[in-house]
Parts: C-alpha cells; sequence; structure tokens
C-alpha cells in the first residue's frame, strides 16, 4: 500500500492503493462547525466529490466512465470525467458510497467513499493500462512459474461469477479433514472480502442471495469479469499435497446434490405417475426425489486481462430425475426415449452429459471474444436446466416448453460495455448432428446493457431453420430484460415466439407414423389436415426482492398460449403464479420453499386431464460440494 500525506483545509489526508493500479487519495475540509450543521438536505446541497483521473504517472486520463453509488449499489450518479480529468459531483447525502471508474484500455476498479457532512471529498484514481508492466492480473498460470499460480474464489455461481478467495489459514494434512475445513470457513467468514476485479459495469447483483452477479447470457463466459469457482472440493484439492499443481493447471471440480418433495393437488392414483404435467421437472406429485446431481470439471479462461489468448473447457455430468428433461436425442437418450409396459415415457433416473464443450477467449476482438464448441446450454431464458442457476425450485412452463441444449459453434464479441453480439451454427435443438431430425441451424442474439447494468435487454433469435416438425425442432425468437429497480428489488421479464411447422395432426389417424416419440403432434383446426401449422406464445415475470445478505423472495407470474397444444399436450391459455423464498447457508447450502398454482383456462389438463388447476408446495436443498 502506498501512503501520502497532504495537507488541505487545516485537516491531513492520506493518499492509499488498496490494489497496484488504483490510487484513492481522500480529503476533507475544514469540518463543520455545531452552529453549521443543519438537515441533511442542507448539507447534500453543501457536499461536493471531487473527482480527478490520471495514470500512475500523474497524466491526466480523460473520458473516464465514474459511476458514484450508495454502499447498498443504489445507484446515485454516472458521469464522464473531463479533457482534463476532473468531475465534480454535489448534492450527495452524507453517506457511504462507492466509486467505480472504467475506460476502454485501462483496468477497473473501485473504491469506498464516506460523505459525512458538508464540504468537499477530493479523490484520486489512477488508472493503468490493461497492457502495463508490472500489473497484478488473473492471467492463466505460466506452467514455469510457481508464482502465476492463479488464486481462484468461491461463488455460488455454477456458471462462474466474481468469486472471492476462500477465507483459510493452514489447511489439516487429510483429504477430510481440509474438505471439511473448506465448509467451516464458508460457514463461518472471518471478515468482508475484497470485490474480484473486472472490466465493465459494476456487478448489479450478489450471489448469494441470487443465482448470479451478472445478467445472465448465453453459451459464453462473462467476458471481462472473473468465472472461476472454488468450492468445497476444489479447495480441499488445492490445499493438498499436489495443491500447486491443481492451482497452476486451473482446473476445478465440483457439484451439488439438489434433492425435494412436493405436495400437489394432483395424485398418483387418479393422474398415474407423472400427474403434476405439464408442470416441468418435478412432475412425480406428492413424493420425494432426487432431482439431479452434478460433477463439474472445468477450467475457464481468464477474461478480465486483454493482452494474450486463453481457453477453457467444461464437462458437466448430471443424474437423476431432471435428465428427463435435458436428454438430447442422440446422448445416451435410449434411456429416455422408449416406452414402458406401465404406459411411461422411458426412465425415471436417467444420467445425461448435459454439457462438454471448449472456450476460446480472443482478447483482441473489440473488447473481447469467446468462440464456444460443444454441447451447451441454448442461449437465451430466465432460467437454466442446472438447479443453482435459477430464482425458485419450480420451472415455469415458459423454461419447460423451450429449447434445452445444442452442439455447435457459438461466438460472442463484447463490443463494449453497452453492446454484445452472438452467432452461432448447429444441428437444431436438443438432437445431435447424426440424428434424423438434425438440419443446418443458426442463431443470433444481441445484449444491451446500460444506466450501468441496472438495464439489461437480451434479444435472442435463437434457432433458425425451416422449423419443420421433428424432435424439439423449435424455430424461436426471444426478448429478455432485467431491470433493477434499487438496492432491494429488480425484475426479469421474458417473452418468446416459437413454431413447427408441418406437425401432425393428432386428430388424423394417417398422421400417427408420423409422430416422433417424445414430440407431441397438433390440435390441429380440422380432422381432415395430415399436419399444421403449431405455434405458441409466452410471458414471463419474476420480481425479487432482497431481504438480507443470505435471503431472497421471488414473486412469478406467467401467461403461456400453447394454440395447438404442441408443447404441453394439452391445447390452451395457461396462467401459472408463484412465489418463493431463498435462504441460504453459506454459499454451499441452499433452501428453496415455494406455493404455486397454474390453470389451463381452456381445458382439463392436471392430474391425468381431470382438473383444470393444480396447487401445490414444494421445496428443495442443494448442497454443493
Amino acid at each position: 500500500m502506498f501512503i501520502h500525506p497532504k495537507k488541505r483545509g487545516g485537516w491531513s489526508c492520506m493518499l492509499a492503493a488498496g490494489m497496484s493500479w488504483l490510487s484513492v487519495g481522500l480529503c476533507a475540509q475544514s469540518a463543520p462547525s455545531a452552529d453549521d450543521v443543519g438537515a441533511t438536505a442542507a448539507l447534500a446541497r453543501n457536499s461536493v466529490l471531487h473527482v480527478t483521473t490520471h495514470d500512475p504517472s500523474g497524466q491526466v486520463v480523460p473520458d473516464v466512465l465514474v459511476v458514484v453509488e450508495n454502499a447498498d449499489r443504489q445507484i446515485a450518479r454516472s458521469v464522464t470525467s473531463s479533457a482534463g480529468g476532473d468531475i465534480d459531483i454535489t448534492g450527495l447525502s452524507p453517506g457511504e458510497y462507492r466509486l467505480n471508474a472504467s475506460k476502454t484500455g485501462f483496468l477497473n476498479s473501485s473504491a469506498t467513499v464516506e460523505m459525512a457532512s458538508a464540504g468537499t471529498i477530493s479523490v484520486e484514481v489512477s488508472l493503468t493500462a490493461d497492457n502495463a508492466p508490472g500489473r497484478e492480473t488473473t492471467n492463466s498460470p505460466d506452467p514455469t512459474n510457481a508464482s502465476d499460480a492463479p488464486q481462484p474464489a468461491p461463488s455460488a455461481d455454477p456458471v462462474g461469477g466474481n468469486a472471492d478467495p476462500p477465507a483459510t489459514n493452514a489447511a489439516p494434512k487429510g483429504f477430510w479433514a481440509r474438505l471439511a475445513k473448506a465448509y467451516w470457513d464458508d460457514w463461518h467468514p472471518s471478515g468482508p472480502t475484497p470485490d474480484s476485479k473486472y472490466r465493465g459495469y459494476p456487478p448489479p447483483e450478489s450471489n448469494p442471495p441470487y443465482p448470479f452477479n451478472n445478467w445472465p447470457i448465453g453459451g459464453t463466459v462473462w467476458i471481462g469479469y472473473n468465472n472461476a469457482t472454488s468450492y468445497p472440493l476444489t479447495t480441499a484439492l488445492q490445499t493438498g499435497p499436489h495443491g500447486d499443481w491443481w492451482k497452476k493447471a486451473n482446473i476445478q471440480i465440483y457439484g451439488w446434490a439438489n434433492a425435494g418433495f412436493n405436495f400437489s393437488t394432483s395424485t398418483q392414483e387418479v393422474g398415474g405417475k407423472y400427474a403434476n404435467a405439464p408442470m416441468g421437472y418435478n412432475q412425480i406429485p406428492n413424493s420425494f426425489q432426487l432431482d439431479q446431481v452434478t460433477l463439474y470439471v472445468e477450467r475457464t479462461p481468464d477474461t478480465v486481462q486483454t493482452d494474450h489468448f486463453d481457453w477453457g473447457f467444461r464437462m458437466t455430468n448430471l443424474y437423476g430425475l431432471d435428465y428427463r428433461f435435458t436428454t438430447a436425442q442422440g446422448y445416451f437418450s435410449q434411456q429416455l426415449l422408449q416406452t414402458k409396459a406401465n404406459g411411461t415415457l422411458g426412465n425415471q433416473y436417467g444420467y445425461d452429459p448435459v454439457m462438454f464443450y471448449i472456450d476460446l477467449y480472443f482478447p483482441h476482438v473489440f473488447e473481447g471474444m469467446i468462440l464456444r464448441l460443444g454441447r451447451y446450454i441454448s442461449l437465451p431464458d430466465i432460467e437454466a436446466q442446472l438447479a443453482p442457476n435459477n430464482y425458485t425450485y419450480l420451472h415455469s412452463l415458459t423454461y419447460t416448453y423451450d429449447c434445452y441444449t445444442q452442439t455447435g459453434a457459438n461466438a460472442t464479441i463484447k463490443f463494449s460495455s453497452f453492446f454484445s453480439f452472438q452467432a452461432g451454427v448447429s444441428p437444431g435443438c436438443d438432437t445431435a448432428a447424426w440424428k434424423p431430425s438434425s438440419q443446418l441451424t443458426l442463431n443470433f442474439c444481441e445484449q444491451f446493457e446500460w444506466r450501468a447494468a441496472q438495464d439489461n435487454v437480451y434479444v435472442c433469435e435463437n434457432s433458425i431453420n425451416s422449423g419443420n416438425y421433428g424432435y424439439n425442432n423449435l424455430a424461436a425468437y426471444y426478448v429478455t430484460w432485467y431491470h433493477k429497480i434499487n438496492s432491494k428489488w429488480h425484475t426479469a421479464s421474458e417473452s418468446w415466439y416459437q413454431y413447427e411447422s408441418k406437425t401432425p395432426n393428432i386428430f388424423n389417424p394417417a398422421a400417427a407414423s408420423l409422430l416422433i416419440t417424445n414430440a407431441n403432434g397438433a390440435w390441429c383446426k380440422t380432422a381432415q389436415q395430415l399436419t399444421c401449422y403449431a405455434p405458441e406464445w409466452s410471458v414471463l415475470n419474476y420480481t425479487n426482492r432482497q431481504l438480507g445478505a443470505h435471503d431472497s423472495i421471488s414473486f412469478r407470474n406467467e401467461f403461456f398460449d400453447d394454440l395447438r397444444g404442441q408443447r404441453t399436450g394439452v391445447k390452451g391459455r395457461y396462467l401459472e403464479s408463484g412465489i418463493s423464498w431463498n435462504h441460504w447457508i453459506g454459499s454451499t447450502i441452499v433452501f428453496r420453499p415455494e406455493l404455486n398454482w397454474a390453470h389451463n383456462m381452456d381445458n382439463v389438463v392436471f392430474d391425468g386431464g381431470t382438473r383444470h388447476s393444480q396447487f401445490m408446495f414444494a421445496s428443495d436443498i442443494i448442497w454443493f460440494f
């Protein structure tokens, strides 16, 4: 830490740098006397936050975006430094503020400023160029230099996030003792941990209590942010006898066990084994189920740095009831795509290699580019197949009946903090390239983020091909909007329109031979039609309230119009609402109880086609390892 005292207004000031590329000087003018102290509004009118931006040599760095937000992350101001590197911000009420500075070609960083009373607080920000020698980075390790071993950090976000180093002292010698210590440290943190490095807007949320720090974007890691994780299993390996190798290799091994139960108005006695359908995932009513056990092996590329190429990979194994929804035709799909003697579809439990891909990071393509090759989660959607990536235990109809995975290539280019563009090619949704349902499919997505990441719109043309009937061969068009209302509330809204053409008519016996196992036909307008056009559309909203560092509540409402019944199997307009509570223990255990109501306005569908409505209480636990 560099400390440089100076005088201003009769008070001693100190220039401090908590990181090698950020210098912050805090100076206060003479404190007001008791006679000067007035109402908070008067203090706000008289307070000035003066910011100067320069490089380590003292040269002015103009046009730096400075975001000043309340300590609880409610945005106050977003301003840009002048040609002289100066900013004066007035009207800030007394309190703690967070300062985030960013400029293309420089590393971002942050500082905390206390506006205690009327007067001037001066902050000097020293920004170091991305490729400046001697700066700290989270670069990939040099295998010949032990000091280059990356320092992974814990995050409860399985697709990556702003992770922090584990709070451990000397590690015990035995593996199980090290694993136990990793859990103990997670459940008993020694104090706050510093924010991870990043390039771009500051993360708008925190994980926990939400499933992410940054707004979701599919088919890529977050460019400009730390995507590494360090759950207890990884920590136990990295602090063991071969810890240096694990750190140098930058490989994380982790996963979770997810189990839950539900009490439903539908019953197996009336509606059969999967009577909760068409609600997704936990379709067996009034039961306890193993939803998913996963094992990840991955390496994440360092996308904070911009001076060299990096790479990563992920292999995700999933076993449990949820394989029934993630299965793609051609990947161990014989477990599901068979009719059992009792008339049900496939095995109750099964295995799916739900993700296997490599990521190639090219830092000099605008603000960075990721090229992903392999099988990956379909790009759009608020929700995801993997349990921790969701606000709630139960899934919406909007998510249950769209595309799940694709196998192909997807490129993501970050042009700026405001705009990212994606383009990809695959054989279609949920199918291997060698299966009859495959066909050349393109996808394009555009992400727009503004107001310092308080708003994010994600538009996806997810499956562009002929749209003809096949195994989940959906032509689909999405828009998702994330909006942060204030420090406690945010919303996530999604709408899509999708369809399949030439869908076999379930009312025409001549079309029966055209049907594909686990791919519904359509309720065509007349029985004479052999096939017909089968569209559907949906609107979904999550409204979320953070209750504390480890607690949040989510309200979900949706309208889903299955115009030809091709998605759910029963034509109709669906309404669905729910409320869920998330409670975390550290970042390794989460409980998610919830209440849910679903209703088809036009036809009976629940409980084996005997009810219009269904009410359910459900809860699960996710235990990370």
